[in-house]
C-alpha cells in the first residue's frame, strides 16, 4: 500500500512562519509558528513539517511521505537589510573600479549635510585589463595571467564569492566567460557573471544585481543545504521549491540570491489574486499586513512587474512583482517622543516580539489591538511564557499604555493613547496603497481591498474607510494566504534580451528569432526542474520607452502599431501626457515560461439557513467609545 503523500506550502516571514499542509485527499491543515524560537526548535519551517507528520524535533524526515515542499523565505532579504551576506570580490574592467560606488550620483536627501551612503556589498575590487567596445571591437585583449594572479591573491585572503562585471559583457560574453573559468579553476565557490545574472545594458544596475547575487546566493545555499539535510533521502527535481520575487517557483538547486528578495510577499500576491478571481473581483488591492511590515500591490487583470528597482540602497535589475512595503506590521515598535506618536520603522520581530508576548519586548501594534479589545486572549493560541502555555498578557499591556497616558496628561486614557498610535499606523498603510494606485493614475475607489496576513483583518475597515474603498475581501485562509499562494504558484523562469532599437516592422523578424531563442532556453531550464515539455506555457512581452527617456512600460508582444498604441495608453494613464515627436524604442524583450501547477477545485458550499450563532460577545474600543461585538468561529460561517 502506497503511503499518503503531503504537500507543504510554507511562508517564513520576519515574525511568523505559516504552514499550509495539503493531504493526498486534498484536505488542508494550517498552523503558525514563531520564526525565531531557539528554545524550542532550530528552524520554524522544518518544525512545521515535523509537527504535521508527527516526527520528533531533531529527527530526520522521510521524503517518502512528501510529494512537494514549496517555500518562501526572508533569509536573503534579512541578510541584505542587515548586511550579513558573503564577503564578495568584484572583478571589473580596468578604470571602472569606482563606478558601482559612484552609481548615478543621486542624492535622495537633497539638503542633508551629513551624507550617509549605503554600505557597499563587495569587500574588495580587482580591475581587469580588458576592454570590448559597444560594437564588439576588442580594444584591450583580456590579460588572463594578470587576472589569474589577482584572483588567486583574493582567494588566498579568504574570498570564496566573486561577481564578474565587464564593460559590454551583457552582449559580448567571451571575456566574462574566460574570467569565470579562471575563477572556477582557482576554487571560488560562488561565481556570479553579469551576462548570466542580468544580461542587460547599464553597467551600474547590471553590476549591482550581479554583486547582490554573489553576496546572497551562498547564504541561501547554506539555508537550502540545512533544509535538505533534514531529510533522509535525496530530493528529486521539483520536490523542494522556493518562491521567487517574480511570482513563480524555482527548484532549490536553481534558486539564486537575485531572485529571493521578495520571496515571501510574492506568494501573498499570487494567493490574493487567486482568491479575488474566485470571488468575482478583477480589480484588487492586495493588503498583506504581517508581523514586521505591510506589503501592498495593485492588480487589474495582470501581475505588475518591475524590471529595475532599488531595495535597501541597492539597485537591482531583475523581474520582481510590483510590491510596495512599509514598516507598519504587528511588531512595529511604538514610541512617544518629542510630543508625538511614532510607529516603526523598527520591529520587535519574533524574538522578543511585542510587549504582550511575555518575552520582555517593547510596545508594538499588536499591543494596540489587544488594549482595544480587537484581539481576544481567550481566542488566541496560549503559546507564550517560559513554558509556552500562557495567553497574551493583556493586563501588562493595559498598564503600559496607561503609563504613557499619565505621561501625556490632558485626561488621556490607555485606550485613547492606543487609538492615537493606531491612527498613525493606519495612515502609513493608506499612504502605501496610494503610492501604488492613486499616484499611478488608478481610482482606488473602484477596487476591492483584499486583506490578509496575520494582522490584516484587524485593520481592514480603518484602511478601507481612509481610502474610500467600499468592498473588502477576507479569504477563509487570510491569516496564511501567502503560504497558500506559494502552493498555487507555478514553476517559473524568465529571461530578458536587450534590444534598444526603434520599434518598426523591420525589427519584427529579429524579435521573432529572439523570442524563439529565449523560449528554448526557458524550456530547457524548466525540464531540469522536473516540468514535462507538454506542461510548459510561454508569454512574451515588449518593454518600450521613448527615445531619450529612462521610463519603460511593458506591453504584450504584437504588431508594432498595436504595441505603440498600448504603450501610449499606459504612458498617458501614468504620466498624463504623450510625446508624439519622440520615437518609440523596443528597449527589452521578455519571455516568461512556466509549468507544473496545482489548482484547488472550487468547493460548493451550502447557503446558511439562518443567521450564524456567535460563540460569545465582547467589547472593543473604537471612535472614542466602547462597543459591543459578537465573536464567531470562521469554521462555522457558511455562504450567505
Amino acid at each position: 500500500m502506497t503511503e499518503p503523500k503531503w504537500e507543504f506550502w510554507i511562508d517564513r516571514g520576519g515574525t511568523f512562519t505559516d504552514v499550509v499542509a495539503r493531504s493526498s485527499a486534498g484536505e488542508l491543515q494550517t498552523c503558525k509558528f514563531l520564526s525565531e524560537n531557539p528554545e524550542s526548535y532550530d528552524d520554524a519551517a522544518l518544525h512545521g513539517i515535523r509537527h504535521i507528520l508527527g516526527v520528533g524535533e531533531g529527527e530526520r524526515i522521510s521524503l517518502d511521505q512528501i510529494s512537494a515542499i514549496k517555500m518562501g523565505t526572508t533569509v536573503a532579504t534579512n541578510a541584505l537589510l542587515e548586511r550579513k551576506g558573503e564577503a564578495t570580490l568584484l572583478a571589473i574592467t580596468r578604470g571602472m573600479g569606482d563606478v558601482i560606488e559612484i552609481g548615478y550620483q543621486a542624492r535622495p536627501k537633497t539638503f542633508a549635510l551629513n551624507i550617509e551612503k549605503p554600505e557597499k556589498l563587495y569587500s574588495r575590487v580587482i580591475e581587469i585589463d580588458e576592454r570590448i567596445s559597444a560594437d564588439g571591437t576588442i580594444q584591450t585583449p583580456l590579460n588572463l595571467e594578470g587576472a589569474r594572479a589577482g584572483l588567486q591573491d583574493a582567494f588566498d585572503e579568504g574570498f570564496r564569492s566573486i561577481a564578474i562585471v565587464l564593460m559590454h559583457g551583457y552582449k559580448f560574453l567571451q571575456h566574462e566567460q574566460q574570467l569565470a573559468e579562471v575563477a572556477r579553476e582557482i576554487g571560488f565557490m560562488q561565481i556570479s557573471v553579469s551576462h548570466e545574472v542580468s544580461p542587460l545594458t547599464k553597467i551600474v544596475a547590471r553590476g549591482d544585481t550581479t554583486i547582490v547575487d554573489a553576496y546572497l546566493t551562498p547564504i541561501l545555499r547554506r539555508y537550502i543545504d540545512r533544509i535538505s539535510g533534514a531529510f533522509v533521502e535525496q530530493q528529486e527535481p521539483g520536490q523542494i521549491l522556493f518562491m521567487q520575487s517574480s511570482g513563480g517557483l524555482a527548484d532549490a538547486a536553481k534558486f539564486r540570491g537575485r531572485d529571493a528578495i521578495l520571496s515571501g510577499p510574492a506568494g501573498g500576491i499570487v494567493g490574493c489574486v487567486h482568491a479575488a478571481k474566485l470571488a468575482g473581483f478583477d480589480k484588487v488591492i492586495g493588503f498583506d499586513m504581517g508581523g514586521t511590515s505591510t506589503d501592498v500591490a495593485h492588480y487589474a487583470g495582470e501581475f505588475e512587474k518591475l524590471y529595475e528597482t532599488e531595495i535597501a540602497g541597492v539597485r537591482m535589475r531583475v523581474p520582481m512583482l510590483h510590491i510596495h512595503t512599509v514598516a507598519a506590521g504587528g511588531g512595529s515598535i511604538l514610541k512617544f517622543e518629542d510630543g508625538r506618536f511614532r510607529v516603526g520603522p523598527e520591529s520587535a520581530g519574533a524574538d522578543p516580539g511585542p510587549f504582550c508576548y511575555r518575552r520582555g519586548g517593547p510596545l508594538a501594534v499588536t499591543d494596540i489591538n489587544l488594549c482595544l479589545g480587537k484581539l481576544q486572549p481567550d481566542h488566541f493560541p496560549a503559546i507564550f511564557g517560559p513554558s509556552q502555555d500562557q495567553p497574551l498578557d493583556a493586563e501588562a499591556v493595559q498598564r503600559e499604555f496607561a503609563r504613557i497616558a499619565e505621561e501625556i496628561g490632558a485626561n488621556q486614557s490607555a485606550e485613547t493613547v492606543a487609538e492615537g498610535f493606531l491612527a498613525v499606523a493606519v495612515e502609513h498603510m493608506a499612504q502605501a496603497i496610494k503610492k501604488i494606485s492613486v499616484s499611478r493614475g488608478y481610482d482606488v475607489k473602484q477596487y476591492t481591498l483584499n486583506c490578509f496576513g496575520g494582522a490584516g483583518g484587524q485593520h481592514a475597515l480603518l484602511v478601507a474607510d481612509r481610502l474610500g474603498i467600499s468592498k473588502i475581501l477576507l479569504h477563509p485562509l487570510a491569516g496564511v494566504l501567502s503560504a497558500y499562494g506559494i502552493g498555487l504558484a507555478r514553476i517559473h523562469t524568465e529571461r530578458q534580451k536587450s534590444i534598444g532599437t526603434d520599434l518598426d516592422q523591420e525589427l519584427m523578424q529579429k524579435v521573432a528569432h529572439g523570442v524563439a531563442e529565449l523560449e528554448a532556453l526557458n524550456a530547457d531550464d524548466l525540464a531540469a526542474q522536473g516540468v514535462a515539455p507538454g506542461q510548459v506555457t510561454h508569454h512574451a512581452q515588449a518593454i518600450l520607452r521613448y527615445r531619450g527617456t529612462e521610463t519603460t512600460i511593458g506591453v504584450a508582444l504584437a504588431d508594432p502599431a498595436r504595441m505603440i498604441a498600448d504603450f501610449e495608453e499606459g504612458h498617458k494613464r501614468q504620466f498624463g501626457f504623450l510625446a508624439p515627436e519622440k520615437d518609440v524604442l523596443l528597449d527589452m524583450l521578455v519571455v516568461e515560461s512556466e509549468g507544473g501547477s496545482w489548482t484547488r477545485p472550487e468547493v460548493e458550499i451550502e447557503p446558511e439557513a439562518g443567521p450564524p450563532l456567535p460563540l460569545a460577545s465582547s467589547q472593543f474600543y473604537s471612535g472614542g467609545e466602547w462597543r459591543e461585538a459578537s465573536i464567531f468561529d470562521i469554521a462555522d460561517l457558511k455562504a450567505g
